[in-house]
């Protein structure tokens, strides 16, 4: 692509942006500029721009505000010691985001071009990637909505892809703990032939209800099981999990109705570099409550962009409750063995670092 640059006239003040990156919280503040090409039948993608962070002017019968044709990605950018910038599997959120144009009925932006607007976003909000002090980072947030001004049912003729971003800090704030977990029986969050393998907005929406019934019952996430069933493990309300057997397997579940996680994917090499044998198939509730009261399971935890990997607590529903796994060894040590690829700390054996600046 071609891209225009269009600098602010009203950069964040170096002492603001100090404060900020002290304490960034996640999705609190965002940088200075942001990048958008627009997408019609006629020109393709064309008009690639970064131009200073503002609002979007969006006509009331906007299509995206009527019929959820949108879809998005999440990424960071991590400093390293020398204070070069790279990003983790950038293309492997471009090939994600054209699966879920497909599924969407929204066109295809280019690997190369989605990797090169996040780049060049970053490249010009640079002093805007924190150190990596207590895991901070730059979150990078890829979407695409449909812009068409339109009322009726049928795909988007004008579409927009944007890259905004935000310094985040760590997931965690006292600590890394295990996150206990509710179980919805109420509530799934696909079925076959849904919208599950698409990292769209409507997914995250429907979660929010079961999520709300998870914090009245004093849990920090909710899980969903099969919409077919409703005796399979599929994912949290934003994480993919895993189980660690007492013979060194891990099992998570297979994918098709749940969404391919980036790090679920790294998490499944590294792992295997680890000696451990990892198995994508069902699991249903009933052996994840049965091997932990038997030992059988001795660990789960889940995985995401922005927590990175996290041990997993109690279980409860509805009339019961099962303790958390007696261990978190192998999970932090997974995670930590990511972490350090990715704040450069340890060597990229996999290829996975990708150098912005």
């Amino acid at each position: 692509m071609q891209i225009s640059t269009t600098l602010s006239s009203d950069l964040t003040s170096d002492e603001r942006l100090a404060e900020i990156l002290a304490n960034p919280g996640f999705g609190l503040h965002f940088t200075d500029h942001m990048f958008l090409v627009e997408w019609t039948p006629e020109t393709g993608w064309a008009n690639a721009r970064i131009e200073p962070y503002g609002p979007l002017s969006l006509d009331p019968a906007t299509a995206v505000l009527h019929y959820a044709q949108e879809i998005f990605e999440g990424m960071k950018a991590y400093e390293h010691a020398d204070g070069s910038v790279w990003s983790f599997r950038p293309e492997e959120n471009a090939a994600r985001m054209v699966r879920s144009s497909q599924r969407l009925a929204l066109p295809e932006l280019p690997v190369d071009d989605f990797v090169q607007a996040v780049d060049a976003l970053v490249e010009v909000d640079r002093r805007w990637v924190p150190d990596a002090t207590g895991e901070k980072s730059l979150y990078l947030r890829p979407f695409m909505i449909a812009t068409e001004k339109f009322l009726g049912v049928r795909p988007s003729q004008h579409v927009t892809f944007l890259v905004i971003a935000s310094p985040a800090g760590s997931y965690f704030k006292g600590g890394i703990k295990p996150v206990s977990l509710w179980l919805t029986e109420n509530y799934t969050r696909a079925g076959r032939g849904g919208m599950g393998a698409a990292k769209t907005g409507g997914n995250y929406a429907s979660s929010l209800v079961a999520q709300q019934q998870a914090t009245s019952q004093g849990c920090d996430q909710v899980v969903f099981l099969d919409g077919q069933e409703g005796t399979y493990v599929e994912e949290l309300g934003g994480m993919n999990m895993y189980f660690v057997f007492d013979d060194g397997t891990i099992v998570t579940p297979q994918t098709g109705t749940i969404l391919e996680g980036i790090t679920r994917a790294s998490v499944i090499e590294l792992a295997g570099k680890l000696g451990h044998h990892v198995v994508e198939r069902r699991i249903s509730i009933d052996e994840w409550r049965d091997g932990v009261t038997s030992g059988r399971i001795t660990e789960i935890f889940a995985c995401g962009t922005a927590a990175v990997i996290t041990p997993v607590g109690s279980l409860k529903w509805d009339g019961g409750e099962v303790p958390a796994p007696a261990s978190t060894v192998l999970t932090m040590q997974v995670r930590q063995a990511l972490v350090d690829v990715q704040f450069g700390r340890a060597e990229d054996t996999f290829g996975w670092m990708h150098r912005i600046c």
